[in-house]
């Protein structure tokens, strides 16, 4: 299903997307995500397809808003029902048979003051699935949950509307949920600036703020100071990478480079270019670790799990990234240079390359 709305209120937008399966529309808040759901469902004044210039009531849309919305003095069956026509016990079987679909039904008595977030959400769910959509729009369904309920909730999410066959559009900047995802459009400046499937997107950005979106935390400038074939040598102050590059980059090009603190590697020095360790940080099992040059350029890193080290503040050590997760893009437009190759070659912060 392809979509296209333009709005003016309460932001300028002009998105495009491509609908496939479990679409996630990811975006910081203030993006535009929920004013384009709201759109979509005639819930704001917006031209655009599909179902443009169409009465809410008659939309084939099932909205999820924030929060859920459900009814506190209704209980869950009578939730699911209240979008459904015809006799009270023709609205109860099916509403029963709604929440039984999405494993729900021994909790259709109950009031929804006394269910848990994630229930809270499937149920939800069942309500929208009522009316028969032809397209599900879900606003931040994991915003209200706990980090520890969080990965469960949202594989019963991807199950029930993966069982529906309905797609389903998702507003989230929930980088979890875009991982699992079967489609993922980045917003942002009023546009969707790339959509792909979440292995090509996040392998790839586009441009600097897809980069920023995908929670790269290592953009730098950079200069071209050689070439290597397809790779071209880069110094982003004083520190020596290697980056697959068009052909016609030439040397003492002004480019940007976006590094995933996962994607670096981090041991004493030996060789390479020495970084003071200037700060550390627990982040569950792996450490993040805050490393600047001489030159002034700081660059974090993301160790693995239970990574070995008695590494102090102050400490020189030296970093490597793999060529092919520095990624270039010229200083004077939106869009990524075009890719010329990909590999696994590792580079160490002297520029000296190592086999990955």
């Amino acid at each position: 299903m392809h979509v296209h709305y333009r709005l003016h209120q309460p932001l300028p937008l002009d998105a495009r997307l491509q609908l496939d399966g479990f679409t996630v529309l990811h975006g910081v808040s203030g993006s535009g995500k929920t004013s384009l759901l709201r759109a979509i469902a005639g819930l704001l004044p917006g031209q655009g397809e599909p179902w443009g210039g169409w009465p809410v009531q008659h939309r084939p849309v099932g909205y999820l808003p924030q929060g859920c919305a459900l009814f506190p003095h209704l209980r869950v069956w009578q939730n699911v029902a209240f979008a459904l026509d015809g006799s009270r016990r023709q609205r109860r079987s099916r509403a029963m048979q709604l929440l039984d679909e999405l494993g729900l039904a021994w909790l259709a008595e109950r009031w929804p003051g006394q269910i848990s977030g994630g229930q809270l959400q499937r149920v939800a769910l069942a309500r929208a699935l009522a009316r028969q959509p032809q397209l599900l729009l879900l606003d931040e369904p994991t915003s209200a949950l706990d980090p520890v309920t969080r990965g469960d909730v949202i594989d019963e999410l991807l199950i029930g509307i993966r069982r529906s066959g309905v797609p389903a559009l998702v507003a989230s900047h929930d980088l979890q949920l875009a991982t699992v995802a079967d489609s993922v459009a980045l917003l942002a400046d009023g546009r969707v600036i790339q959509q792909g499937s979440p292995a090509e997107v996040f392998r790839r950005p586009m441009n600097v703020a897809a980069a920023q979106l995908l929670g790269i935390s290592n953009i730098h400038s950079a200069t071209v100071v050689g070439r290597h074939g397809a790779l071209v040598e880069l110094d982003c102050g004083g520190l020596r990478l290697h980056a697959y590059a068009p052909a016609d980059l030439g040397w003492h090009s002004e480019v940007r480079v976006a590094i995933a603190a996962e994607a670096i590697a981090v041991e004493p020095v030996r060789k390479g270019v020495p970084l003071t360790l200037v700060h550390r940080r627990r982040e569950g099992l792996c450490q993040r670790l805050w490393l600047r040059s001489a030159a002034g350029v700081t660059m974090q890193a993301l160790l693995p799990p239970l990574a070995d080290n008695d590494w102090q503040l102050g400490d020189m050590l030296q970093l490597s990234v793999p060529s092919a997760h520095v990624h270039l893009f010229a200083c004077n437009a939106r869009g990524a240079m075009p890719s010329a190759g990909r590999g696994s070659t590792q580079t160490t912060a002297a520029g000296i390359p190592s086999s990955a």
